[in-house]
């Protein structure tokens, strides 16, 4: 059964970054691409590399849409639902994410 799981506060993550946590022994990726509360969050293993990197990925606009394109081997994925614009078959998880009294909450 998945509930939410406060991570950390809002203003611990800046604006265009992202950040890891941990969530029930899975390591997630959390995303603010702008200065608000809107927020995403995906599995932070590169399915490429197999490494725990996600997180330190660029963020991107591209038609409109936000990416995070991979620190290693720069495979980009959509951060709305994990799609990986090179490689669909590569795709990753991706979890509800709220803030709630300015608490960052993932639900995994």
């Amino acid at each position: 059964m998945s509930q939410w799981r406060a991570v950390c506060d809002i203003e611990q993550i800046l604006p265009a970054t992202g950040v890891c946590a941990l969530v029930n022994n899975q390591q997630i990726a959390i995303f603010r691409p702008h200065h608000s509360d809107e927020l995403f969050a995906m599995s932070n293993i590169d399915p490429f590399a197999q490494a725990s990197v996600l997180s330190r990925g660029i963020i991107a606009e591209h038609d409109n849409t936000l990416w995070v394109a991979s620190p290693l081997k720069k495979q980009r994925f959509r951060l709305s639902d994990g799609y990986c614009m090179e490689d669909a078959a590569h795709s990753v998880a991706t979890y509800p994410v709220r803030v709630n009294a300015g608490k960052v909450e993932v639900c995994a």
